[in-house]
């Protein structure tokens, strides 16, 4: 009768195969070299883990004491863009850097990263120049002299070695099968016996609801950051409003009492005054010919596809002191497909919530903001 947990590696299950294959080659490792340089390696590993750890909790403290220093610095650098027209990278930086400004996850998230990228190289320094370190010659030497029982007790160190990288292994997975639990590749890992028993021996009674639980979450509020960053970009390209654009937009909303008024009244005006410019659609599909217009371009000929209307709606709310973004994705296009499309989100603080409305369909209907909005309009996303 075979051992159970040889049925998937005969059957080929790779996560399986593969943790063997590091226990398996750490104990050739450890053979190879010894019982001393086994200790040596044994101990390199310790370290290591050390140092890791060592280098996140220092890296923890200085992301979270330089992160608000870090948004004020760039808040006040965004204050002073160049006052002319930005290059495709020009944009595709400020883009950047307003993120980062913006989204507090996100600029916590560079700021760990770099932090521990310092944190490490500064520990391993401050280790070697303490701990100093053996010549490769003399450990050549050591390795050749080993004998029968000393390369035994090597190979015993090296499955020990072997099952640490194992463990390393499987805590990696285990927080991939966390983040995306109903995936194919979640199925696939769990199916190995060795991953399934490592899991709940190991990692769950060490991490707790930690990875499982609170990981995602994060994951989550990172994402809905990156994704955002799609959205600035238009912030960038616009933030110069024309005088003419900013007094219609003033005389548009004349005799609004709240964020929300403005917002529709603007919303009817661009709906209704700017019509779809069926050539420019044309033009693209048969020639590929794009021509990308300002919001002052389809200001002054009225006309535009739905990403100008978009623009043009952004320009003219953000002109009256709304918080308005332009979100790209797709769009229904009522014969049971989608399209590539445009609208935007408002802010209305009386309500304390961003609401939808797409300037582009206001004459097939109400679209500011409608039951089931997210049905038909699906944003674009980073990751």
């Amino acid at each position: 009768m075979k051992p159970s947990w040889l049925e998937p590696v005969l059957h080929w299950n790779g996560v399986t195969v593969f943790l063997i294959a590091i226990v398996l080659l750490s104990l050739i490792q450890g053979w190879r070299r010894g019982a001393s340089r086994s200790v040596g390696a044994l101990f390199g590993l310790i370290v290591d883990g050390i140092l890791t750890v060592a280098g996140i909790l220092c890296s923890l403290g200085l992301a979270m004491w330089l992160s608000p220093k870090v948004q004020q610095w760039l808040a006040a650098y965004m204050e002073h863009l160049p006052q002319r027209g930005l290059s495709g990278i020009e944009q595709f930086y400020y883009t950047l850097v307003a993120g980062l400004e913006g989204f507090p996850l996100l600029r916590f998230a560079v700021l760990f990263m770099l932090s521990y990228a310092v944190a490490q190289f500064v520990l391993r320094a401050i280790y070697v120049m303490v701990v100093g370190g053996r010549s490769d010659s003399s450990l050549r030497e050591q390795e050749k002299r080993s004998g029968f029982f000393s390369r035994l007790a090597g190979a015993g160190i090296g499955t020990l070695i072997g099952g640490a990288r194992a463990v390393m292994v499987i805590a990696l997975l285990f927080i991939g099968v966390s983040l995306y639990p109903d995936s194919g590749f979640s199925s696939y890992v769990q199916a190995s016996p060795i991953y399934k028993q490592g899991a709940q021996s190991v990692i769950e009674p060490l991490s707790g609801t930690l990875i499982k639980d609170k990981l995602p979450v994060f994951t989550q509020a990172v994402t809905k950051e990156l994704n955002g960053i799609l959205q600035r970009k238009y912030e960038m390209i616009d933030r110069d409003i024309p005088n003419d654009i900013e007094q219609a937009a003033t005389k548009i909303t004349q005799g609004a009492s709240d964020d929300e008024q403005k917002a529709r009244a603007l919303y009817q005006w661009v709906g209704t005054r700017i019509s779809y410019d069926y050539g420019k659609v044309e033009a693209y599909e048969q020639r590929g010919d794009w021509h990308e217009q300002t919001p002052r371009d389809t200001f002054d000929t009225r006309k535009g596809v739905c990403i100008d209307y978009a623009r043009l709606y952004a320009v003219m709310a953000r002109s009256q002191g709304l918080q308005v973004k332009v979100v790209t994705g797709l769009g229904y296009n009522g014969q049971g497909g989608y399209g590539s499309h445009a609208w935007n989100e408002v802010y209305l603080s009386g309500q304390n919530q961003w609401v939808p409305l797409d300037p582009t369909w206001a004459q097939s209907g109400d679209w500011f903001n409608p039951p089931g909005f997210a049905q038909t309009h699906i944003k674009d996303k980073v990751i």
